[in-house]
């Protein structure tokens, strides 16, 4: 696994923490790689509105 440092707006950081609190997740990075598992995988079934348009970008 490589490790990757990323900036994340304090809010969305807030609410991971909380979805490991409430015990979702085990820790931060499985959050943050579940996220990113989704991403991929709502692109590979075409489940985004518009080609080339991303719907992650919700701050």
């Amino acid at each position: 696994m490589e490790r990757v440092t990323l900036r994340i707006p304090k809010q969305q950081i807030e609410e991971v923490e909380q979805l490991v609190e409430t015990g979702e997740f085990p820790n931060r990075s499985e959050a943050i790689r579940s996220a990113v598992r989704e991403m991929i995988n709502e692109q590979h079934d075409g489940r985004h509105d518009q080609p080339g348009k991303r719907g992650w970008a919700k701050v």
